[in-house]
């Protein structure tokens, strides 16, 4: 009897952040041709402190450039806004910021966790009902591990664990890393915005060379597979 032939694995989807959103009329505008450029699954929005009703106006002023693209629309922290604003989850900063924050967003909107320092930290993230799990951001002290650290926690995570993860890569470098090692989805933010080229280039090339990354990886070890069989 053949045996089942294994669906291709899916290649890695990019995750974008804003910059802090100052002018969301001049970013809405923006972020329409960008999610036009690149195969973008979700945008977390990071907000200047303020009032709540001006985070949640901000919000509903960037949401149909995100949402009619088709991508998921992620407020950094507030969990408290993200129905008010008509955003479609939150991503949180440790496990107890997410633990607090899931019984007012689930089951009907994401709830993603970074700031796991330990792989305790994480398996705990993912018992208490996490989305997807990022590695690689920056801490407080603006300190974040090494490249290889990262793919590493990746490639555990992705061997072991249903959630999705997610590499914050700060390179196309590191976005290629963290596609050859299994990350479901890569997220960019900085160097994407500070490109002197334009953030839509940026954008295009790193969608490109996250392709290229996992074909690269996961599409010869479908081959070897055929090979050895």
């Amino acid at each position: 009897m053949a045996t089942k032939p294994v669906p291709p694995r899916p290649t890695p989807r990019l995750y974008l952040a804003t910059p802090a959103v100052d002018e969301p009329a001049r970013l809405a505008a923006e972020l329409t041709e960008l999610l036009a450029a690149a195969d973008v699954a979700a945008v977390l929005v990071r907000l200047r402190e303020s009032d709540p009703r001006s985070m949640i106006s901000t919000i509903k002023a960037l949401a149909p450039a995100i949402q009619h693209a088709g991508a998921a629309l992620l407020i950094d922290g507030h969990p408290d806004i993200v129905a008010r604003a008509g955003a479609d989850g939150a991503h949180l900063t440790g496990v107890a910021a997410m633990e607090e924050a899931v019984p007012s967003l689930k089951p009907d909107r994401i709830v993603g966790v970074g700031g796991l320092a330990t792989r305790h930290d994480s398996m705990a993230a993912g018992e208490a009902g996490a989305d997807y799990v990022l590695f690689g951001e920056p801490d407080a002290n603006g300190q974040r591990p090494s490249r290889e650290a990262i793919a590493e926690r990746l490639e555990w995570w992705d061997e072991l664990f249903e959630p999705p993860c997610i590499g914050f890569a700060t390179s196309r470098e590191e976005a290629e890393t963290f596609a050859a090692a299994g990350a479901d989805f890569v997220l960019v933010g900085n160097f994407i915005w500070s490109d002197p080229r334009g953030a839509k280039a940026a954008l295009a090339e790193i969608g490109d060379a996250i392709a290229r990354a996992h074909a690269g990886t996961f599409g010869k070890a479908k081959a070897d597979g055929r090979a050895e069989g």
